[in-house]
């Protein structure tokens, strides 16, 4: 078996070949680290239970467990946390930030950033190819997912046809931490080049709070009276952030 063929189960589990002189058979044997029977627990706990029964340093343990497969990841879960607050901000968080956590570095980043790739995928699509406008909190989750964690505001676009089925969704424009370009006619362009007849607007607000400014309404506006003429509904413009959301068409703001 080649060394990288060995799996953290089969490091500590077997015993000297039966062929070894007596000299041999005193040397002692090395010890199963500590960490390996507080896995078993977690696994056992998660098996019996699901995800509900842990907490969210325990869940990020578990992810650890395959990424530092010979180490004790309870403290670097806990570290992770520290640093960004959630296990929800600690997948949102940009990787290079993730990389200087003790005991993570550039290989365990990328894969905390897979995983979180893998969930907003799983979310998308949820809500690709339905109506929309009936899968309001799956739309919700997917655009908090997507951005809500963003360390730059980001400004999106949901396409969706004349069912409200969504047909594209499309990042148009990335800015600072507290402003984002916006272009209405570009959206809207874009929308005719689609043949969407509605369109959902979102940002994100990195500094947390989702409130809508008055250049947010003041664009949200714009949008819809240059888009109305054309056929094309803005049902709501969403602005997320780690601590909630707004709608606007909630608000009653355009």
């Amino acid at each position: 078996m080649q060394p990288d063929e060995i799996d953290e189960r089969g490091l500590f589990a077997e015993g000297p070949p039966a062929n070894l002189d007596k000299a041999a058979r005193k040397v002692p044997q090395l010890e199963k680290p500590h960490f390996h029977g507080h896995r078993d627990r977690l696994r056992e706990r998660m098996r019996a239970s699901g995800p509900a029964a842990l907490a969210d340093y325990e869940i990020l343990e578990l992810l650890l467990f395959r990424f530092v497969p010979r180490a004790d990841t309870k403290p670097r879960a806990k570290a992770l946390l520290d640093r960004f607050g959630t296990l929800a901000e600690v997948l949102g968080a940009p990787t290079h930030l993730l990389a200087e956590v003790k005991g993570i570095g550039p290989s365990v980043a990328f894969d905390l950033k897979l995983v979180a790739a893998a969930a907003e995928r799983m979310l998308q699509s949820q809500i690709r190819g339905r109506q929309v406008l009936s899968s309001w909190t799956q739309v919700i989750d997917y655009c908090r997912a997507a951005m809500a964690f963003e360390p730059r505001e980001q400004f999106r676009v949901l396409f969706l046809d004349k069912k409200n089925a969504l047909i594209a969704d499309e990042v148009q424009q990335v800015g600072t931490v507290d402003h984002t370009p916006v272009y209405p006619r570009e959206v809207v362009r874009r929308a005719l080049e689609l043949s969407a007849t509605a369109i959902i607007l979102v940002h994100n607000h990195p500094s947390g709070d989702p409130t809508p400014s008055k250049a947010d309404i003041d664009m949200t506006r714009l949008i819809a009276e240059t888009a109305k003429p054309l056929g094309i509904a803005v049902h709501d413009h969403l602005i997320v952030g780690k601590n909630g959301h707004a709608s606007m068409k909630g608000l009653r703001l355009f």
